[in-house]
């Protein structure tokens, strides 16, 4: 499902319908004409926008026309939006939805900013614009989906790892981890478990090179098709040790030196059609010997 931009956080800046034609002109008056959205160069739309921002000062949080130059703003920086999505285009999920989560970013950095920072917006605004887009995939790229408590828990444990790690210069135990975190170690365990999900490994990953094993694939264990001809060959064994000598010396030949039955003839000095005779019966009764078993 495409995400949503919050109600509480756009406040109305995406659902609110413009002023009549003379209260917008109220609004925006003493403000040069802004053309199309698209029209504007970003060096014009950096010093409409700071030319926004000041009528925005000056205005009361709320109302109509408080909320009609907040959206002004929204429009005219769109293009800082799609250009830190662009950083995005190789992802899988589709290029609007990360857009529109761009845009939530482009519009807390609108209600953040204030010109006594002496900050352009365009570079206050990029960093808010590109952690909530990489918040969206952090939220929606696990491999296996996990509740939103473990994937925090995930960060948290990642962060008093390294900490730890750098204190004692070690790696620390679940008990060390559960008493920064003020958790219990069950928790630290399946937190651990948890990031197990974070990301997928190709069984046709190469191993590190100080890895004497081969690929995944190779380690993982699959179904052995012979075992199932180990189970007869036992079973097998104490009937054939009944045979007459004669007839395993041709399930010899026949089985594992695989000879042809006219091979076999002329190595007992009997005709194929014998062998062939000896050879069924034989078969028939081994094979009436594994069914009685069974």
């Amino acid at each position: 499902m495409s995400p949503r931009l919050d109600e509480s956080r756009t406040d109305q800046a995406s659902t609110s319908t413009p002023p009549p034609e003379h209260e917008a002109f109220d609004i925006l008056a003493g403000l040069p004409e802004i053309p199309p959205f698209d029209e504007v160069a970003p060096q014009d739309a950096r010093a409409l926008s700071k030319t926004l921002f000041e009528r925005l000062e000056s205005l009361e949080e709320g109302t109509h026309e408080y909320s009609y130059v907040r959206n002004t703003l929204v429009e005219l920086n769109l293009a800082l939006v799609k250009f830190a999505a662009s950083r995005f285009r190789s992802r899988s999920e589709p290029m609007e939805d990360i857009i529109q989560v761009g845009t939530i970013g482009l519009i807390k950095a609108i209600d953040r900013f204030e010109l006594s920072r002496g900050v352009e917006f365009p570079t206050f605004a990029m960093p808010t614009i590109v952690g909530e887009i990489k918040r969206f995939f952090r939220d929606t790229s696990w491999s296996v989906r996990v509740p939103r408590r473990l994937q925090e828990l995930r960060l948290d444990l990642a962060k008093a790892g390294d900490e730890l790690a750098q204190q004692f210069d070690r790696a620390p135990t679940v008990g060390e981890l559960a008493e920064r975190l003020g958790i219990s170690n069950d928790e630290v365990v399946e937190g651990m478990a948890a990031s197990n999900a974070y990301t997928a490994s190709s069984l046709d990953a190469q191993p590190e090179e100080d890895d004497s094993e081969g690929a995944l694939a190779d380690r993982i264990g699959y179904e052995d098709h012979g075992l199932e001809g180990i189970e007869y060959v036992e079973s097998l064994k104490p009937l054939i040790a009944e045979l007459p000598s004669r007839d395993r010396k041709i399930l010899s030949l026949r089985f594992v030196a695989n000879m042809t039955q006219s091979e076999i003839g002329d190595e007992l000095g009997i005709s194929q059609m014998h062998v062939s005779r000896l050879l069924s019966r034989t078969l028939v009764r081994l094979r009436k010997g594994l069914t009685l078993e069974e």
